[in-house]
């Protein structure tokens, strides 16, 4: 057994590389079976290590969030990146040394920016359109087929910028309580993308679909009418996920593990170090992630009647049950399952370990 404790003096974020390997070799079967190009989503890890797993398992092409992100990847070796996230053109110099060599595929949904993309652009770029299927944070309406349709052609007119798609998030997905609500939303969303695809595919028979999120890309079984999905938190899984049932608490890959700095008898907490800057404000269904007992090694079997209560910049408070609260003493370090791990793994890239 490895132990998970030993060294650690502060907020750590500890990945189980045998887990995560693990999930990523049941998606790479999981869209084999439907013919499905797969594409990860690099924000959850954002890690060059975790990274070489992608590879090693046969993986070439990824996504990330950011010029940043696609910088930091190409730098170690990938070659097909997409940025999905609106092109933001005051990066468009990193973006022609990426191109020089390496298939850099950005995401827009406007003119004005495809004009700038095409006066500026050095190399040929891919460029998908962003569609709103019903999540409403960015893109073109799924029903304004004219101005998608217009956009499509006016891309593949264009100097330097090749058309390669429609590109949607169901980022509602993360706010359903149920599989079943999660199943609802996708198909929703795929009839959505599916009708512009039969609208543009005549003129533009290489068009494909890329789909991203990690709640339907658990729970759906058949992708065989989606040709590229991009889901990334699956990787380390969290707490999130698993109220949504998208996971079991076995698939989870990535814990924190905090040390207990005081204890409030009269309310049955804990104190510990590990807040804000360490886990994020983001909340699950009433705290802000589940306790675990991690003993020496790591798991992430769940300590019932604890939970993450509450979070200030560093402080994090912990509503124990009498039992763990009486054998938890000052100095002890907790495991804890954080509510979003990409935003967690973000923030704690400086002090991570990986472990089996």
């Amino acid at each position: 057994m490895i132990s998970i404790k030993e060294n650690i003096c502060k907020p750590t974020f500890i990945i189980d590389k045998q887990r995560a390997t693990q999930n990523i070799s049941h998606f790479i079967s999981k869209f084999q079976k439907s013919n499905t190009q797969f594409r990860p989503h690099f924000k959850t890890h954002q890690s060059v290590e975790v990274g070489k797993w992608f590879y090693e398992l046969g993986t070439r092409k990824i996504s990330v969030s950011s010029v940043d992100m696609a910088w930091q990847f190409y730098q170690a070796g990938w070659k097909d990146i997409s940025i999905v996230f609106p092109f933001n053109r005051l990066e468009i110099d990193r973006i022609n040394k990426m191109s020089s060599d390496a298939q850099i595929n950005l995401l827009i949904e406007d003119t004005d920016t495809l004009n700038f993309i095409s006066k500026n652009a050095i190399y040929d770029l891919g460029i998908f359109i962003k569609i709103d299927c019903g999540y409403h944070r960015t893109g073109i309406e799924s029903s304004n087929l004219q101005q998608i349709t217009s956009l499509a052609k006016t891309i593949s007119a264009s100097n330097h910028t090749i058309f390669k798609g429609i590109l949607s998030h169901f980022g509602n997905t993360y706010a359903c309580n149920h599989t079943n609500e999660v199943k609802e939303v996708f198909q929703e969303g795929l009839l959505k993308m599916l009708k512009i695809k039969r609208a543009l595919i005549d003129e533009f028979p290489d068009i494909i679909i890329s789909l991203g999120d990690t709640p339907s890309a658990s729970i759906i079984d058949d992708f065989s009418t989606v040709d590229e999905m991009r889901p990334g938190n699956f990787v380390f899984y969290d707490w999130m996920q698993t109220e949504i049932g998208s996971c079991n608490s076995q698939q989870i890959a990535a814990i924190m593990v905090c040390p207990v700095v005081a204890k409030h008898k009269n309310r049955s907490e804990l104190i510990v170090h590990g807040g804000a800057v360490h886990f994020s404000k983001e909340k699950g269904l009433n705290h802000f992630g589940a306790i675990c007992d991690i003993s020496d090694e790591f798991s992430t079997q769940i300590i019932e009647g604890c939970t993450l209560k509450s979070l200030s910049q560093e402080h994090g408070i912990v509503q124990c049950s009498e039992g763990f609260f009486n054998k938890t003493a000052i100095g002890d370090l907790i495991g804890i399952i954080p509510i979003h791990s990409c935003l967690t793994a973000n923030l704690m890239k400086e002090n991570t370990r990986i472990v089996r």
